[in-house]
């Protein structure tokens, strides 16, 4: 009987996790992964600011499902097989420690994201796994035995192999399990591969972008932070709360990139143009932070009102706020009238900032959209269409929000994945 043959599409963070999986758990099989391009584990190399978020430290399956505005009702029952737990235990086992931030991420003790490529690349090439670069996927054809050269039949009855591929080197190759983790990308083959084998495809839109804002307030602030924020889209229910960035194009942070993932249709439907209204202050409303402003009025009646915050905000984003409520930065607070007052809490706490496009967040590039949840069993990755054929990670109408939740979505699929490839 010949080795089974299993091929990998796709050499990002899920196509590496299930080729290593399937080859761990099948040693006798030959598990080949193809990447189109010269980099595979891209996307790992540059996440996290070239750290890797690697997880999040959520380790109860229904609550992780909730960072993931689509995918989450699937991915519980996935991460009861395979969560953040497992993801620390495989990454020490093979000598790569995690540490964890104050706000949940995981990154690897050693701050570099090469630890992780190497980890990676490293278990691939122990495990037996073949990894051919520039090399991708252009069709594949789903065979029977008499279509196959010889029509050899291995020993319980089945085709020796199932699909043919057409590889972009002009190649032909033979397999008798497919996985497809080409990524979220829409312009990627496997899409095109995936709809020719009868599967639904969801028109994929960008997740996780900053906000391109042109605004006087925003005008040299470029790198401040406010560390609790609240942002919402007007004529929407979007809502997010967390750090907000300001950034040379407009707006970042958690507070921004959490609203573009749960709003990625709707914010693409619109052209990215709206309405965004941001909080400064999100412990206060404007009549709260009135009384407070009044009360600092009244305890520091000779200071200057541009030089001193009494609501925490940074010193730089203060003073823009002040001016855009029509108050003269050396004006004493003894000076400044009820009314504008008033204006200035409705800029702290009611602030509307025109959104006028997007930006993709660094180099990563998470995207909603792919194969249709519907047609894939979530406890093998397999299709239901098509026996045999898997996905994993990007290629699935699945995304989280940043955090480390996008990657634990490829370590769960890919692992499940790899081991349904390997097994009967």
């Amino acid at each position: 009987m010949s080795r089974r043959q299993i091929i990998v599409a796709g050499g990002g963070a899920a196509g590496f996790f299930a080729a290593i999986t399937a080859a761990e758990t099948d040693p006798a099989a030959q598990v080949t992964l193809y990447e189109a391009t010269a980099h595979p584990l891209a996307k790992v190399k540059v996440s996290g600011g070239g750290r890797c978020n690697v997880t999040h430290a959520c380790f109860e399956p229904r609550e992780l499902a909730k960072r993931y505005p689509r995918g989450g009702r699937e991915l519980t029952g996935a991460f009861s097989r395979w969560q953040p737990r497992d993801t620390v235990a495989w990454f020490a086992a093979r000598g790569v420690a995690l540490k964890t931030e104050e706000d949940g991420r995981m990154f690897p003790v050693t701050d570099q994201s090469q630890t992780i490529v190497d980890c990676l690349e490293g278990a691939a090439a122990r495990a037996g796994v073949r990894v051919v670069l520039h090399t991708g996927i252009k069709r594949v054809e789903r065979v029977g035995p008499a279509a196959l050269a010889g029509g050899e039949i291995d020993a319980s009855g089945s085709a020796r192999s199932a699909f043919r591929l057409a590889l972009t080197t002009g190649e032909t190759v033979s397999c008798d399990r497919l996985l497809l983790a080409t990524g979220g990308n829409k312009s990627n083959a496997g899409f095109a591969v995936a709809a020719g084998l009868g599967h639904t495809i969801v028109p994929p839109v960008p997740s996780l972008f900053t906000f391109h804002v042109s605004d006087a307030r925003l005008q040299e602030l470029a790198g401040v932070s406010v560390g609790d924020a609240a942002t919402a889209v007007r004529g929407t229910a979007l809502r997010e709360r967390g750090p907000l960035l300001i950034t040379h194009w407009g707006l970042s942070g958690p507070a921004v990139l959490k609203i573009s993932a749960w709003g990625a249709r709707a914010l693409h439907a619109c052209g990215y143009r709206f309405t965004l209204l941001v909080n400064w202050a999100p412990s206060r409303n404007a009549e709260t932070t009135r009384a407070a402003l009044e009360s600092a009025r009244a305890a520091n009646p000779k200071k200057q009102i541009g030089t001193w915050c009494p609501l925490g905000l940074p010193a730089r984003l203060w003073e823009k706020l002040v001016v855009a409520a029509g108050i003269k930065v050396d004006a004493p607070w003894t000076t400044v009238p009820t009314a504008a007052l008033r204006a200035l809490a409705a800029q702290v706490c009611a602030g509307e900032f025109a959104v006028d496009g997007k930006s993709l967040f660094k180099e990563e590039f998470v995207t909603c959209g792919g194969v249709a949840l519907a047609e894939v069993d979530f406890r093998t990755m397999e299709s239901r269409l098509t026996p045999g054929l898997h996905f994993a990670g990007e290629m699935l109408d699945l995304d989280g929000v940043t955090g480390g939740f996008n990657f634990q979505a490829a370590w769960t699929t890919g692992w499940l994945a790899g081991r349904a490839l390997a097994g009967p």
